[in-house]
C-alpha cells in the first residue's frame, strides 16, 4: 500500500478511537475501539495485510520504545513514592498477586506462554504488552503475541465499573470519618516537581532532547548486551529515567512538550496491533476462553493480595482493592474515578474535598508509579521464558 495512504488511514482510525474514548469518559478505551476497527478491517480485507508496515509507523515505534520507557522513568518521583510507601507496597502486592494466581491456578487451564502473556498485560500497560510481544514473535508464537492485545483492549471495561463501585464504598466510609471529625479538609492535588535540568539550553530543544534520550537508550542496550540480557534494556532504561530525574540531570516528563512526542506515542501503540493482521478469525475466537480465564484468575489475585497487604498496613479493604485494580488502567482513569467517587458521595464542597484528598493521591501513585515499575521489571524477566 502507498505509505501516505496507509499513514492517513491509521490516523483516521486513531482519531475515531480517541473520539469514542473521550465521549465515554474512557469507559470504552481507544485501544478497544482501534482493535475492533483493525480486526474488522483485516479480516474483511478492507485493510491490506501490509497496512501497518507500509505506514512506517511500525518501524518508528520499534525504534522509539526505549525512548518512551526513559520518559516513563522521568514521570516517577522518588519523593512521592516515599510519601506513599504504603500505597507502593499494595501496588506491588497486586502485581505479585496477579503473577502468583496465574501461575498457580491459571496454569491449570492455560499454556505457560499464555500465562506469561496474561501477567504482562493484566499487570501493566502498553510497554508490558510490547515486551511480551517481542519475545513471542521472536519465537514465532503469533497467537501468544495477539493474546495480550485482547487483554489490554478489554481491561478498561472490567476495571472501570469495578473500581467505581469499590471507590464509592470507600468514599462512603470516608464521609463517615469526616462527619465524625476524623478527617480534615485537604484539597487533592497531583504534585509535579518543577521542571529542572542540568542540561544546557542548546540540548533542551526537540532535537537536543531526543539526542540525550537516545544516548540513554544506547547505553541501556549496551548494558543489556554486556550482561547477556541479565539486565534487560527496558528495565535499565526505566531505572536510568528515574535516576536522571532524581538527580536533576534531566527534567520530569522529559519528552512532554517536544514536537515529536505525540507521533512517537502513536507509533508505540501501533506496534501492538501488528499480530492482528496475520491472525485468523478462528484463532481469535479460540482465545475467548483463555481471555476469560486470565481475567478471572488475574483480577482475583490482585484483589486478594492487595487487600491482604492493605490490611497489614492499616488501609481499608476497599481502598486497598481499588489500588490493586489500577493495574487494569492508568491515568487519567485513576483521577477520573477518584473525583467521580468523591462527588457522588460528598454532599458539600468540604466533604468532597476531604474524600478526594484521601483517595486521589493513592490512586495516582498506584497507577502511575508502583504498578508501572513492578510490571515492566517483572514482565521483562518472565518474557525471557516464552518459547
Amino acid at each position: 500500500m502507498n505509505p501516505v495512504t496507509a499513514f492517513t488511514i491509521i490516523m483516521l482510525i486513531w482519531a475515531i478511537s480517541d473520539f469514542v474514548s473521550k465521549k465515554t469518559k474512557s469507559l470504552i478505551s481507544s485501544l478497544l475501539v482501534a482493535s475492533i476497527i483493525f480486526l474488522v478491517g483485516f479480516k474483511t480485507n478492507i485493510f491490506p495485510e501490509d497496512l501497518l508496515t507500509s505506514s512506517s509507523l511500525l518501524a518508528l515505534g520499534q525504534t522509539v520504545v526505549g525512548f518512551i520507557i526513559v520518559h516513563i522513568g522521568t514521570m516517577i518521583s522518588l519523593d512521592e513514592l516515599k510519601k506513599q510507601w504504603k500505597t507502593v507496597l499494595i501496588g506491588v502486592a497486586a502485581v505479585l498477586g496477579i503473577t502468583a494466581f496465574l501461575f498457580l491456578i491459571g496454569s491449570l487451564f492455560l499454556d505457560e506462554n499464555f500465562v506469561i502473556a496474561a501477567i504482562g498485560a493484566i499487570s501493566g500497560g502498553t510497554i508490558s504488552v510490547i515486551i511480551v510481544q517481542e519475545s513471542a514473535l521472536a519465537s514465532g508464537l503469533v497467537l501468544v503475541a495477539v493474546f495480550p492485545v485482547l487483554i489490554a483492549a478489554f481491561q478498561g471495561l472490567i476495571g472501570f465499573p469495578l473500581t467505581s463501585l469499590i471507590l464509592r464504598k470507600e468514599a462512603n466510609r470516608l464521609k463517615g470519618e469526616y462527619r465524625a471529625g476524623h478527617l480534615k479538609v485537604e484539597k487533592a492535588e497531583v504534585h509535579h516537581d518543577e521542571a529542572k535540568t542540568m542540561l544546557p539550553k542548546a540540548l533542551q530543544t526537540t532535537a537536543g532532547t531526543l539526542f540525550i534520550v537516545g544516548v540513554v537508550v544506547m547505553l541501556s542496550i549496551y548494558i543489556d548486551t554486556i550482561t547477556n540480557g541479565v539486565l534487560n534494556t527496558f528495565v535499565v532504561a526505566l531505572l536510568f529515567g528515574i535516576a536522571l530525574r532524581a538527580f536533576g540531570i534531566i527534567k520530569p516528563n522529559i519528552l512532554s512538550g517536544i514536537d515529536a512526542y505525540g507521533l512517537m506515542m502513536l507509533a508505540i501503540l501501533i506496534i501492538i496491533f501488528g499480530p492482528l493482521a496475520t491472525s485468523s478469525v478462528d484463532d481469535l475466537v479460540a482465545l475467548i476462553g483463555p481471555l476469560c480465564i486470565a481475567f478471572a484468575v488475574g483480577v482475583s489475585g490482585s484483589v486478594v493480595l492487595s487487600a491482604t497487604m492493605g490490611k497489614i498496613l492499616g488501609y481499608s479493604i476497599s481502598m486497598s482493592i481499588a489500588i490493586g485494580l489500577t493495574t487494569l488502567y492508568g491515568f487519567p482513569g485513576t483521577m477520573i474515578l477518584s473525583q467521580e467517587a468523591a462527588r457522588s458521595v460528598g454532599e458539600n464542597e468540604q466533604e468532597i474535598a476531604a474524600i478526594e484528598g484521601q483517595i486521589l493521591p493513592k490512586m495516582i501513585i498506584a497507577g502511575f508509579s508502583a504498578v508501572t515499575i513492578t510490571s515492566v521489571v517483572l514482565t521483562s524477566i518472565l518474557a525471557e521464558f516464552i518459547h
